[in-house]
């Protein structure tokens, strides 16, 4: 991905994501928030400003691999 954020714009993506996320995990019926807001910012600074990825490009060889290994977090993935 070879766009940049400021600190402010991270900062709206990240809020915007917690209201997905609580969306989502309302939505389902089932869920624990606080995993996933408490992730929020971290994968916000990654994926929008440090990994190298290209959305439209899923198997592209150069694209960096983020492993989310704290499985009761996974909603703010979607």
């Amino acid at each position: 991905m070879e766009t940049t954020h400021d600190i402010k714009e991270l900062e709206e993506i990240a809020r915007q994501l917690r209201v997905q996320t609580l969306k989502v995990i309302h939505h389902a019926g089932s869920g624990h928030p606080g995993g996933s807001l408490s992730a929020t910012d971290m994968i916000t600074a990654l994926y929008f400003s440090r990994l190298n990825h290209k959305p439209d490009e899923p198997t592209w060889k150069s694209r960096d691999r983020f492993v989310l290994s704290k499985g009761h977090c996974c909603p703010i993935l979607y």
